[in-house]
């Protein structure tokens, strides 16, 4: 097979499938079939306005089955069923110095972008593949990625055993952030929702109090709570194009707090520092994954999975097949739904 089935984003909103050359493996690298992909939230916002078509495939949420290595590759490999770290270690050059101190994120030499995974079939380094237990799912194993973006916020935030955390948003992002807190020995858990399936899933996966996203009912709770210190960690998970919920984070954060900037925020924005200047409180960035305390938030996580520690599947409420990447990604957007994580599987 010298070509393959993708779905390539026409621009307007506009989804079609379309043959496209299969990928070659070079001499590092891996050619996975595609068992599994999730749709995430930043698909939809980087695409949902452009005009401009995409010539390659999207899609970072990956899992399937590794069918082809490069001559560098250990041929035993081909046959192992992988979660893929596509933006990471997928495309680094393992050679320069954010990559020898395990930050591939900042890889000064990445390789080329040949597609994501929306297709049937994925190339990466093969360092990016990272080996799946027989228990896990395909389900489970393409929300690998956005539960490690998680792991690393909570590992960022340095939550110690019993602590009060806020989420705020439950979005993927937040509600992979609830269950990473949950699963890593957070006390209490508090989460904002917007939807009504978030604030349930929210609840599913730990959460021990929902309240809307805004309006003064989440403080008041949280403050109750801790006899009117605050969060202890705070993850934003919102982003967008204002600083509102970042300045709910200072708000609601107790003093000396740490709160971690997770959601993507796509203009620039004013914040006022006076705040948490005066509450000396600590504000850390948090992007993707990478290798903290000599292991990498993908291991973690896998593990973290693998041990039942998180039903994180329960997030799975919508599945399509390639073919239907279009009513798949309006499914997505659209949380009149009730979608809360749509997946493709080939």
């Amino acid at each position: 097979m010298t070509t393959m089935n993708a779905a390539l984003y026409q621009g307007n909103r506009k989804v079609r499938i379309t043959q496209i050359p299969k990928p070659a493996p070079g001499p590092k690298d891996a050619i996975v079939r595609v068992r599994a992909e999730g749709i995430c939230g930043s698909d939809l916002q980087m695409w949902w306005d452009k005009e401009e078509a995409e010539t390659q495939p999207a899609g970072h949420e990956v899992a399937g089955e590794i069918v082809e290595v490069g001559r560098e590759i250990d041929p035993a490999r081909v046959g192992e069923r992988v979660a893929i770290d596509t933006i990471g270690y997928g495309v680094s050059c393992g050679a320069c110095w954010y990559c020898r101190m395990g930050q591939p994120i900042q890889c000064q030499d990445p390789a080329q972008n040949e597609g994501g995974g929306y297709a049937e079939f994925i190339k990466r380094r093969a360092a990016g593949c990272f080996p799946l237990p027989d228990g896990v799912t395909w389900e489970q194993a393409a929300l690998v990625e956005p539960l490690a973006v998680s792991v690393h916020a909570v590992r960022r935030g340095a939550l110690s055993g019993g602590e009060t955390v806020l989420v705020l948003g439950s979005g993927n992002i937040g509600l992979t952030a609830v269950a990473a807190a949950r699963s890593m020995g957070a006390g209490r858990i508090f989460a904002t929702a917007r939807y009504p399936q978030q604030a349930d899933m929210a609840r599913r996966l730990g959460a021990d109090v929902v309240a809307p996203d805004s309006g003064p009912e989440l403080k008041d709770l949280l403050l109750d709570a801790t006899g009117g210190r605050g969060a202890d960690v705070t993850i934003e998970t919102v982003g967008g194009r204002t600083g509102e919920t970042i300045a709910q984070s200072v708000d609601c954060t107790r003093m000396q707090g740490r709160i971690v900037i997770l959601g993507l925020h796509w203009k620039p924005i004013e914040t006022d520092w006076m705040e948490p200047l005066l509450k000396e409180q600590s504000i850390v960035f948090s992007s993707c994954y990478s290798i903290l305390d000599g292991r990498h938030d993908y291991e973690a996580t896998i593990d973290m999975v693998a041990a039942g520690r998180t039903p994180i599947e329960q997030m799975v409420t919508h599945k399509f097949p390639l073919g239907s990447m279009q009513e798949a990604l309006d499914t997505a957007y659209d949380k009149r739904s009730g979608s809360i994580k749509v997946q493709i599987h080939t």
